[in-house]
């Protein structure tokens, strides 16, 4: 069974920062691109950061700078670190992919995958002025 457990979330005040950790099972995790993405209230989820099977990493113009991912291929986990935190930050934020091994990540894939890919139940983040 898949599975993406995302954790690390809460409340923080502007300027601030969290790392959410996602930890995943049931697939093989090495060769695959892990996204982090977010959907906010009323709004659709959207990519924030990828990285892929070498370490290459992808961010929208809205998160550059501030969002950070890696990897742990031995314990098939993924983080985000997230700083300098704005209140357009505040979402449920999720991890996940697609499945198709040794992409490129892009932000092609990051809008795909949003739309049609797998994630967890994620954890909220919520960032106050």
């Amino acid at each position: 069974q898949v599975q993406f457990v995302e954790s690390g979330g809460g409340l923080v005040q502007s300027g601030g920062s969290l790392r959410l950790s996602c930890a995943t099972s049931g697939f093989t995790f090495e060769p695959n691109a892990i996204g982090w993405f977010r959907r906010a209230p009323g709004k659709e989820r959207e990519g924030v950061s990828c990285i892929d099977r070498d370490g290459g990493t992808y961010y929208p113009d809205s998160v550059k700078g501030r969002f950070s991912v890696s990897r742990d291929d031995e314990k098939k986990m993924v983080y985000l670190q997230m700083d300098n935190l704005i209140p357009e930050d505040t979402a449920v934020y999720y991890c996940g992919t697609d499945f198709s091994p040794a992409v490129t990540c892009n932000s092609g894939w990051l809008r795909l995958t949003a739309r049609f890919g797998s994630w967890g139940q994620g954890t909220q983040v919520t960032v106050s002025s």
